[in-house]
C-alpha cells in the first residue's frame, strides 16, 4: 500500500515526522565497501547509538536570567541535532551558583531549571536522536566574563557576579594581580578596558569538609534533575582548571587532609562524585568523565609536581571500577602559565590512545581537539586511538557537520524526513524500509 500519512513522531507532545532511521544513519555505500566506522553503531551500557561522531559540550553563556536552557539553545543544539550525531552534549551546566563558570552559564541547581531544559530533550528524541549534560563546578575559575569580551577579570556581586563566593581546594586564585593599578581603571594600556571594580585576583575560599561532603550532594542533585529532563547520558567536568581538577592537581591542592597530599587523596573528591551520581542514575545511563590529561607544565615548570598524563592513566582505571563508561580526554586550563606543545589536528589524541592502550577494554575512550574533518576523525579510529569523536569547533562552524563530515569519508547519511527527500525525490523513506 502507498503511504500517504506521515508517521508521528512517538511520545512527542508536537507533531513531527518520526525519523525511522534517524539522520545520521549511514546507508551501505555503494561499493560494497563496509561502512567507516565513525558511523557504525556504538553501545554504551543501554544507550544505543547510531554513529560515533559526538557533539561535545561547550560554554556558551548564553542562559537565561534564572541560568536556564534558552531559544539559543534550542536553535543552535536543535540545528546539529537534526543532522543526526550519534550524542549532543548540552555545554557545561552548574550543580550551584558559585559553580557557574560565567554568571551567565545555565544551572541544574534548581527544580525550575528543568522544565526548560525538558523541552530541549523532548526536542532531540522527537527527532530520534539522544542528548547528554555535562555537569560542572567551576570552582576559582568561575564568576569570568564571557570570552567575547574584552576584560579578563572576575565580575563581582556588584556587577552581577560571583567571584566573592568562589572556593577552591585551597585558596590560591586563578590569576595573581601583577598590575592592580591598570586592572582597576578603564585602560587602552593594558588592550582592553576593565570596569572599576573587576579584579583578577580574590582568593576563592579554601573548602571545609563539611562543605566538600555538600558539594558532592549538589552534584548527585544535579543529575537527579537531568534524569527528570529526561537527559539520555552524564558527562561529569573534571578539566580545564574546574573545581575537580583543581582538587587532582598538586599545583591547585595544597590541602594537608584527607583531600590533599597523596595522589588517593587528591582524586577523592572525582571518586566520591561518580560514586554519587552513579547511585542515582539508572544502572543502564552512561556517565562519562572528562579529565584534562596534562596540566601542560612539564616545560615551564619541569620539578614543580603537576597533574600529567600518567595520572589521568591512574585515574581513568580508577573511576572504570567505579562506573564510568568512557573517558572524555582534554588537556589543560588550569594554570596560565600552560604551554601546549601544538595545536594541530587531532592534537589531543596521544592521551586517549595513551588511555586507550593502558586500559584495553575496561573503558571507552573519547578524543576531541582539532578535529575538523571526517577523514581527520576517521584517523583517529583506524589508528585505535579512540572509540568515539567529540567535535565542538567544527559543529559551531558547520551545523551540518555530520553530514560533512560523511561526505568526507564519501558516503551517504540520513537527512531528516524533511529535506531527505530533497536530494532523494519523493518517496525517498522507502531507501530505508
Amino acid at each position: 500500500m502507498v503511504e500517504l500519512v506521515a508517521k508521528p513522531a512517538p511520545n512527542t507532545s508536537f507533531w513531527t515526522p518520526a525519523q525511522e532511521p534517524p539522520a545520521g544513519t549511514a546507508a551501505p555505500p555503494k561499493d560494497g565497501k563496509p561502512i567507516p566506522s565513525l558511523f557504525q553503531p556504538i553501545k554504551i551500557r543501554g544507550l544505543q547509538l547510531h554513529n560515533r561522531l559526538f557533539v561535545a559540550p561547550m560554554g556558551m553563556s548564553s542562559g537565561n536570567h534564572n541560568s536556564t536552557v534558552t531559544p539559543f539553545h534550542f536553535a543552535m543544539l536543535g540545528s546539529m541535532i537534526l543532522h543526526g550525531p550519534g550524542l549532543t552534549f548540552i555545554e557545561a551546566t552548574a550543580v550551584s551558583p558559585e559553580g557557574r563558570a560565567t554568571v551567565h552559564d545555565c544551572g541544574l541547581w534548581s527544580d525550575e531549571q528543568v522544565g526548560p531544559l525538558r523541552g530541549l530533550v523532548e526536542f532531540a528524541h522527537s527527532q530520534g536522536q539522544k542528548i547528554g549534560i555535562q555537569l560542572a563546578h567551576a570552582g576559582r575559575k568561575g564568576s569570568l566574563s564571557p570570552l567575547w569580551l574584552a576584560g579578563r577579570g572576575l565580575v563581582p556581586k556588584a556587577a552581577g557576579g560571583h567571584a566573592e563566593d568562589l572556593v577552591a581546594p585551597s585558596a590560591i586564585p586563578y590569576v595573581e594581580e601583577e598590575k592592580p593599578a591598570k586592572w582597576n581603571v578603564e585602560s587602552k594600556e593594558n588592550g582592553s578596558a576593565a570596569p572599576n571594580g573587576y579584579s583578577v585576583a580574590i582568593p576563592p575560599k579554601e573548602l571545609s569538609k563539611k562543605e566538600i561532603k555538600e558539594i558532592v550532594a549538589k552534584w548527585a542533585a544535579a543529575a537527579k534533575r537531568a534524569i527528570d529532563a529526561g537527559i539520555d547520558a552524564i558527562e561529569i567536568h573534571s578539566a580545564h582548571g574546574f573545581l575537580l581538577h583543581e582538587f587532582l592537581s598538586p599545583v591547585t591542592n595544597k590541602r594537608t587532609d584527607e583531600y590533599g597530599g597523596s595522589w588517593e587523596n587528591r582524586a577523592r573528591l572525582v571518586v566520591e562524585v561518580v560514586d554519587a551520581i552513579r547511585a542515582v542514575i539508572p544502572e543502564d545511563m552512561p556517565l562519562f568523565l572528562r579529565p584534562s590529561a596534562t596540566d601542560w607544565l612539564e616545560k615551564v615548570a619541569p620539578e614543580e609536581p603537576s597533574w600529567r598524563l600518567e595520572d589521568t592513566i591512574r585515574l581513568s582505571a580508577l573511576v572504570a571500577e567505579h562506573g564510568v563508561d568512557l573517558i572524555d580526554v582534554s588537556s589543560g586550563g588550569l594554570d596560565p602559565r600552560q604551554k601546549i606543545d601544538i595545536v594541530a589536528p587531532a592534537y589531543q589524541a596521544h592521551f586517549a590512545e595513551a588511555i586507550k592502550k593502558a586500559h584495553g577494554e575496561r573503558v571507552l575512550v573519547g578524543a576531541v581537539g582539532g578535529i575538523k574533518t571526517g577523514t581527520h576523525a576517521q584517523e583517529v579510529l583506524d589508528k585505535g586511538q579512540a572509540d568515539v569523536i567529540l567535535v565542538a569547533t567544527q559543529f559551531l562552524k558547520d551545523l551540518a557537520a555530520t553530514r560533512t563530515f560523511a561526505e568526507d569519508l564519501g558516503i551517504e547519511v540520513k537527512s531528516p524526513n524533511q529535506s531527505d527527500w530533497v536530494f532523494h525525490g519523493r518517496g525517498s523513506l522507502l531507501r530505508w524500509k
